[in-house]
């Protein structure tokens, strides 16, 4: 699968002035290091078999990245622009405001179908990068969650849902969020129980009906030093 690197990794060093030609040859590093990644494992792959899938020298690739860690940020990064791009094409299609989340939630679920090797990859991996690596990819989950968000919101506007506080969105939203996680890593035993379409029918389902399910009453907590 190609893997395309979006426009905002200019943070990562390189000694190339040329951005055009960074872009072309960070893209080759990515694609060539996410299949040794997911074969191998992060720290099982070196940086020398990179260049040698990437089709440079193991100096020209040090041209356009510092380390090894700075590929997988790249990878990483890749692969969420790569899942906001599928959901933003499926999203393309949805005609009527009462299909929105549910087409939301579709597009999301396909997604993460096809990239389920580079989602699991990103979670074992994401440990081995530097703190502010692992922020931005952090940054980049939360930034995926917030369509779900804007979604409910949408549906909120135009009366297909009944009201909902931000709260009650917000872990929905994630809700959503970890429906994809979960197909990715429990799937050696939901794969053998429903097709991916069975998967989203039913979470679908699952998901509208916390929707239209009315919020728990805040629940008053006794102050601190009491109870």
């Amino acid at each position: 699968m190609h893997i395309a690197s979006r426009q905002t990794t200019a943070d990562i060093p390189t000694q190339v002035k040329n951005q055009a030609l960074v872009q072309r040859r960070r893209r080759q590093i990515v694609d060539a290091a996410v299949e040794l990644f997911i074969q191998n494992g992060f720290h099982k792959t070196t940086t020398r078999q990179i260049a040698k899938a990437a089709g440079v020298s193991i100096g020209s690739l040090y041209e356009y990245v510092a380390s090894k860690e700075d590929i997988l940020y790249l990878v990483c990064d890749a692969i969420h622009a790569e899942m906001e791009r599928g959901m933003a094409d499926a999203m393309q299609g949805v005609e009527g405001p009462g299909n929105a989340l549910a087409e939301v939630i579709r597009a999301y679920l396909l997604v993460c179908d096809r990239m389920r090797d580079h989602i699991l990859l990103i979670y074992q991996e994401t440990q081995s990068l530097p703190h502010k690596w692992r922020k931005l990819v952090l940054t980049n989950e939360v930034r995926i969650t917030g369509l779900f968000t804007r979604a409910l919101a949408r549906l909120m506007a135009s009366g297909d849902l009944p009201p909902l506080s931000q709260a009650a969105m917000d872990l929905i939203a994630h809700n959503i969020a970890v429906m994809g996680h979960m197909w990715t890593f429990r799937r050696w035993f939901l794969a053998c129980h429903y097709t991916i379409e069975d998967y989203i029918r039913h979470q679908t389902a699952f998901v509208l009906n916390m929707c239209h399910t009315q919020e728990p009453a805040p629940t008053e907590t006794a102050p601190r030093g009491q109870g």
